[in-house]
């Protein structure tokens, strides 16, 4: 026996299923054309993004270094007080005082 070779005639259905097949690889096509192009421009973008933050971070610093000096300078005030009456309780004590010009 000797095969024949079929011969395939084209149905509308598997031309229509071509036809997506077709549609659906120009879609992926394109949308993978989107991705590198959403990527470049990220790329593109992030330089500033990064500087922009940069900035920003450099800004909250000086504002935290500026908060950072206040508390401690009030903490330091706090502690002189705090020593000033221990050594005035001290030298009352013993009967002393601290010598105070009025004005």
């Amino acid at each position: 026996m000797s095969a024949q070779p079929t011969k395939s005639v084209a149905s509308p259905q598997s031309y229509k299923r071509i036809v997506a097949f077709e549609k659906a690889v120009e879609s992926w096509k394109n949308a993978v054309m989107r991705c590198l192009w959403q990527e470049t421009m990220t790329q593109r973008r992030n330089p500033y993004a990064i500087l922009n933050m940069r900035n920003i971070m450099e800004q909250e610093m000086a504002l935290a270094n500026q908060q950072l000096l206040t508390v401690r300078q009030a903490a330091l005030s706090q502690l002189f007080e705090k020593e000033h009456r221990q050594y005035q309780l001290e030298l009352n004590q013993m009967g002393k005082s601290f010598y105070v010009e009025r004005l």
